[in-house]
């Protein structure tokens, strides 16, 4: 629905312009990028994207059922911004590699993402490379821009290396929505608990509260006294814990 692109169009400008965002400097982040992130806090029609069936679909078959929202940013990426660093989305995780995903992250295009404007370069089955060394000479890499149109979704494995193209043009920028996912074992990129204010959190759907991490993994991780958070703060629907599956028959 382009008309719903356009709609997140608007309250990116809007939320760059209430929050004061400007380009940060460094060498991850570039210095002509304008992000917002904790997209949930700032705005209702932010709740749609992470619950999006047709993608949740293809996150779920990834990462398994229950994972959750790791981050969800805008990111206006200007002219004259040069390459992003090449990095994969789960390098900070201490694991050999290959391994099962742990991370699954979207990008939604909110503009036509074109090579000149910096589409997101990736490299293909980079995420079943060995033990990769994330911070050596990157000279050798070849990866390629992932061009899509408005309204379009790019969706990788979370150790897939890529990176935000080089924005070679004058007047265009290239605007996109990084909608992030992890398995419901691993720490969230974004501490949605504490980044986002309770009263917000109570007009979230119920599946979209689990999404957030506010339920029970499997019945047991997240837990408060044997409930899930959910259900004490919001009043969702009661999580059998997992003892409980297996009660002692005393017949």
């Amino acid at each position: 629905d382009l008309n719903f692109v356009d709609e997140l169009i608007a309250d990116v400008a809007r939320l760059e312009q209430k929050l004061n965002r400007t380009p940060d400097n460094n060498r991850f982040e570039g210095n002509r990028t304008t992000r917002t992130y904790n997209l949930l806090a700032h705005g209702e029609i932010w709740q749609k994207i992470p619950v999006q069936p047709q993608v949740l679909e293809l996150i779920e078959g990834v990462l398994g059922e229950q994972c959750l929202v790791s981050s969800l940013a805008s990111i206006s990426l200007a002219p004259g911004e040069t390459a992003q660093v090449i990095h994969a989305d789960d390098q900070v995780q201490p694991l050999e590699k290959p391994h099962i995903a742990t991370v699954c992250n979207s990008m939604w295009a909110l503009t036509d993402f074109t090579e000149e404007n910096g589409a997101t370069r990736v490299v293909p089955g980079s995420h079943r490379w060995q033990n990769p060394d994330y911070f050596g000479d990157q000279s050798d890499i070849e990866s390629i821009p992932a061009e899509m149109s408005k309204g379009s979704v790019l969706i990788w494995h979370g150790s897939t290396w890529h990176g935000g193209g080089a924005n070679t043009t004058k007047d265009e920028v290239r605007i996109g929505v990084a909608m992030n996912y992890c398995a419901g074992f691993i720490r969230q990129q974004e501490n949605q608990h504490l980044g986002i204010p309770s009263e917000i959190v109570a007009t979230f759907s119920p599946e979209l509260r689990q999404l957030c991490g506010f339920g029970m993994y499997r019945g047991l991780t997240g837990n408060i006294e044997k409930h899930s958070p959910a259900h004490l703060l919001y009043g969702d629907p009661i999580e059998t814990q997992l003892w409980d599956y297996d009660p002692i028959d005393h017949d």
